[in-house]
């Protein structure tokens, strides 16, 4: 899916273009914590919408259910700016379709990929999938935004820690480029192995790096930092989803805003 957020005009928010993938049948949405921050900025008039399809048109609401505090603490600063950096450590989120924005009610189940439960190696191969838009302007993102599907492979492993695989160097190509933040990494399985977090943005595509933090990262970081496994959040109804992390979101928005002061 593409998540296109919008933020009032002449402030000190930008508006932003990026990707998720559904990986669960009600409807739970994963991407990036720097892309679902701004779900937290409803009172600074920040608005998103979940889109789809080749064209993406606009066709669900979503909320918020779950966003890595250590990446909110550690990386508030980067709303503003421009060319934020950043290693994609703690940068992941869980969103959840809550409501159609078209004449369609809500599917009683979604097509889904369900996120893998062990890493994979280098030379795995793999199909990466995204919502690119570095190179269209405001109004292309609108009205003529595809998919951007790439077979490739794993080029490289890395770790935020010491032995265990967090990273996956997806080398460069089409999906290497703004707005496929949240993008999905998936295996011959068929099973969501990594989500694209960080890609160099110069250069033509094809010599810039693109990373993907993986399944098992994002597994392990989740029990961390709730104490709980990813399983439980997805075994949630959609409303108990929303309703249990609502009450966390007005620390974490202090957090964020206090840097716009």
């Amino acid at each position: 899916v593409n998540i296109l957020c919008h933020a009032p005009a002449g402030g000190s928010l930008r508006s932003i273009s990026g990707s998720g993938v559904i990986i669960d049948q009600k409807g739970i949405i994963l991407t990036n914590a720097h892309i679902a921050q701004n779900f937290l900025l409803k009172n600074r008039d920040v608005s998103c919408l979940i889109r789809a399809g080749s064209p993406a048109t606009d066709a669900y609401e979503a909320s918020l259910i779950h966003i890595q505090s250590a990446w909110i603490q550690a990386n508030a600063k980067i709303l503003t700016e421009v060319n934020p950096r950043g290693t994609g450590e703690y940068d992941f989120a869980f969103l959840s379709i809550s409501k159609s924005v078209t004449k369609d009610k809500l599917p009683s189940s979604f097509p889904f990929i369900p996120l893998a439960t062990s890493p994979s190696n280098i030379g795995t191969p793999v199909v990466i999938a995204s919502y690119g838009a570095q190179f269209l302007e405001s109004s292309q993102i609108q009205s003529s935004l595809f998919p951007t599907v790439v077979f490739g492979s794993v080029k490289n492993v890395f770790t935020f820690a010491s032995t265990s695989v967090d990273v996956l160097a997806l080398g460069g190509s089409a999906a290497a480029q703004e707005g496929s933040s949240g993008g999905g990494v998936s295996d011959m399985k068929r099973e969501l192995i990594g989500t694209i977090t960080t890609s160099t943005t110069e250069g033509t595509t094809d010599t810039r790096k693109l990373d993907a933090i993986t399944a098992s990262y994002i597994r392990a970081e989740y029990r961390r930092e709730t104490g709980e496994s990813l399983s439980t959040l997805l075994s949630k109804s959609i409303s108990e989803a929303i309703a249990d992390f609502a009450s966390k979101m007005p620390a974490l928005e202090s957090i964020l805003t206090a840097q716009l002061q």
